[in-house]
């Protein structure tokens, strides 16, 4: 074997182990990271079985935790301060059903004697995916069904702890509680966000903060493009799972006469081209019916048999809900209407919309 062909051997050996150790290198941080919360779950419950002993043990439990925090801080070193201990306790609190949900319970970790020598923490299979880092911004969210549909999503998408931040400051959940209905409310708290349907991309509203165009500002429909375009890694962030950019104004000529679609993405998981035409004023009834042409013409002049039909999405400063229930067949699924703010609201203005709708 010559040296050359040495060299060809040594480098796919190379690769092979380094693919292992990295394997190993992510099973390893992923199992010390569900140790390490499994465990701070189980010091939560100790402490909450603790205070539970007695009545009226507000006062008695502090001073037990600082205690607490002292002896554990002289032990096992910094990590255990009186502050951690109850954030601890409250994660228990939060999450207490979550182990009960899976087939084995903490409950192991009370053994007879006869077992004791062994570490009990071996036998629980951890219901915690993320970090411990992620489960303390979890557990700020009062909302079960709202924090469980972040879990999820944050696991499924593998988010680092600044982008679920980033994802619950934008209110995600509320803007898709308000694009779906009941069922499919249902389903975000069950699965997360599922893309398997042309309603499944849809958000209401569409946040462009990141435009970086004031309320106030007066701005034209290229300005907003333009805006998007210079932007468009973020806009692909906020329009959601498996959106490909495609091009803009993209000319569409019927006999002679010429239309222009402002954005024009394909999304992967629907295998379809998706549509998006951008109003600065107040949806009109031209604007879908403008849209359905532009559909029309894709499914007939653009896409393949393989592909599923094309969504086209308005997106306007100001939306009549009435006018696109009329506008809008009633068997409708490619056709959408939804608002853009470029100024993140308050939670608290997305709940009272939700609780108008509900």
């Amino acid at each position: 074997m010559d040296k050359m062909e040495l060299s060809k051997s040594d480098n796919q050996l190379f690769g092979k182990i380094a693919g292992l150790l990295n394997e190993a290198r992510k099973f390893i941080v992923k199992n010390v990271n569900q140790t390490i919360v499994l465990t701070y779950f189980e010091i939560g419950k100790l402490i909450v079985e603790e205070e539970q002993e007695g009545k009226e043990r507000a006062e008695y439990g502090k001073a037990v935790l600082k205690e607490l925090s002292q002896k554990l801080a002289d032990e096992f070193g910094k990590g255990y301060s009186v502050y951690n201990l109850e954030r601890m306790r409250n994660f228990y609190l939060v999450f207490r059903n979550r182990i009960a949900e899976t087939e084995k319970s903490a409950s192991v970790m009370r053994k007879s004697d006869e077992e004791k020598s062994e570490s009990p923490m071996r036998k629980i299979e951890s219901p915690f995916i993320l970090s411990w880092t992620h489960y303390l911004q979890l557990i700020k969210i009062e909302n079960e069904e709202e924090r469980r549909f972040y879990e999820i999503v944050a696991v499924n998408n593998n988010w680092s702890v600044r982008e679920l931040e980033r994802q619950y400051d934008s209110s995600l959940y509320e803007r898709l509680v308000l694009s779906r209905d009941k069922e499919g409310i249902k389903e975000l708290s069950r699965k997360g966000q599922v893309v398997t349907k042309p309603i499944d991309t849809i958000k209401e509203p569409y946040i462009l903060d990141f435009l970086g165009l004031e309320e106030k500002d007066k701005y034209t429909e290229s300005d907003l493009e333009t805006a998007i375009i210079n932007k468009l890694e973020h806009f692909l962030t906020e329009l959601g799972k498996g959106f490909l950019f495609v091009g803009r104004q993209q000319r569409i000529t019927i006999e002679d006469e010429h239309f222009y679609v402002d954005l024009v993405f394909y999304n992967r998981l629907l295998q379809c081209f998706v549509l998006i035409d951008l109003k600065i004023g107040k949806l009109k009834h031209q604007d879908l019916g403008q849209m359905q042409m532009y559909v029309n013409y894709y499914d007939e002049f653009k896409k393949t048999k393989e592909e599923n039909l094309t969504i086209g999405i308005v997106l306007c400063k100001q939306k009549n809900e009435t006018l696109v229930r009329i506008t809008l067949p009633k068997e409708n699924q490619q056709i959408f209407a939804s608002k853009y703010q470029t100024v993140l609201p308050s939670k608290e203005e997305l709940k009272q919309l939700i609780e108008n709708k509900e």
